[in-house]
């Protein structure tokens, strides 16, 4: 596994996270202006969030998903040491010090070779 440190504070988003499994039925909406390979998906629940549009077997509207996907986010502070497990969409599933796992940007870390 690799290993980053942190060069930019990342705080996850207010909101809870989702997870998507293989079969999920889901509706797609609009593309992350920031983020263009992520998709506002919507499950069946009401709950929402920012899953890349790559998971899925449609750009946009009824969709199922094709692959397991959690939502959460790994709260950052710059100087922190964080193990890398892999990379999706220009974010990694990180894993800081105190085993707290979830997604952080590629740009807001540098990769430690």
């Amino acid at each position: 596994m690799r290993r980053a440190r942190v060069i930019a504070e990342h705080r996850a988003p207010d909101r809870p996270a989702i997870r998507i499994a293989p079969g999920d039925a889901v509706t797609l909406g609009e593309r992350d202006s920031d983020w263009p390979q992520f998709v506002w998906t919507t499950l069946a629940n009401g709950l929402g969030g920012w899953i890349p549009s790559a998971l899925f077997d449609r750009e946009r509207g009824d969709a199922t998903a094709q692959q397991d996907y959690d939502t959460r986010e790994l709260d950052a502070d710059i100087g922190e040491l964080l193990t890398l497990h892999y990379e999706l969409a220009d974010w990694w599933w990180a894993e800081n010090t105190h085993g707290a796992s979830g997604w952080i940007p590629a740009r807001a870390i540098e990769i430690i070779e």
